[in-house]
């Protein structure tokens, strides 16, 4: 079976500023005076697996190890310094919270963009909008501007949009953290359906209990480095002892 995600030997770096500066002003004069600093750092380094389609995949590791700047990459958000990353399928990427909206639209307005955005045509929204906002819960406030909403309400409404309308790849980064927890069980019913119809999943949490609920297989990445790739449970089981030894 070919690979649905294939991700070989992938490096990503980062040019940081070592200076704080205030202004742009600041900035130039300092640039002019060549007296601007700056240090590289590698999020990733030397990042190689593979997806089968269908398979539900987490990434875990903690804070900085490069789990969703890995999922950026495969999302195509950014492209990698080294390294190659081929997708086959559509992509539903979930990976910040009210990526693609318009803060100044409404809910309505806003599902028709986001769904261009996840390339989605009109028709098929128009299709789809009524169970998009009865999904989201969100009926007594589709004309409501977004920046209106609370990071629980924009959650409901991105993760909505995103699984409504099927896509090949689904890409989660945290966001179901965020909501009360009878929505995050109505998630994770949703994208157990999803799975079952075939859908690949790729999953980033710092719950366990989610990863081994959701996902059959984890990776471990820490500084950027594949620690441990395999079952769910046992990852996240030598994970945790490893966190549990340094805390």
């Amino acid at each position: 079976m070919s690979d649905i995600i294939n991700v070989n030997d992938v490096y990503m770096r980062f040019i940081i500023e070592r200076e704080k500066t205030d202004t742009i002003k600041e900035y130039f004069l300092k640039m002019v005076q060549r007296k601007l600093k700056f240090s590289e750092f590698y999020a990733l380094k030397g990042v190689s697996f593979a997806i089968e389609p269908g398979e539900a995949v987490a990434l875990i590791g903690a804070n900085g190890s490069g789990k969703s700047t890995m999922l950026k990459i495969i999302a195509g958000v950014m492209q990698p310094t080294r390294g190659a990353v081929a997708v086959r399928g559509t992509i539903a990427p979930l990976i910040e919270l009210g990526a693609g909206f318009d803060v100044d639209l409404t809910a309505r307005e806003n599902v028709f963009l986001n769904g261009a955005l996840l390339g989605h045509s009109r028709q098929d929204m128009e299709k789809n909008y009524d169970a998009i906002i009865d999904f989201a819960e969100l009926i007594e406030f589709v004309d409501v501007p977004v920046r209106s909403y609370s990071s629980g309400m924009i959650a409901r409404l991105g993760f909505s949009i995103a699984t409504q309308v099927k896509a090949d790849i689904l890409v989660v980064d945290e966001i179901l953290s965020v909501g009360d927890y009878s929505f995050q069980q109505k998630c994770h019913r949703r994208m157990e359906q999803m799975l079952a119809a075939g859908t690949t999943l790729l999953f980033v949490s710092h719950d366990a209990d989610q990863v081994k609920k959701l996902c059959k297989r984890a990776i471990w990445l820490d500084h950027g480095h594949i620690v441990q790739d395999g079952p769910a449970e046992a990852v996240c089981d030598a994970y945790i002892q490893s966190m549990e030894r340094k805390g």
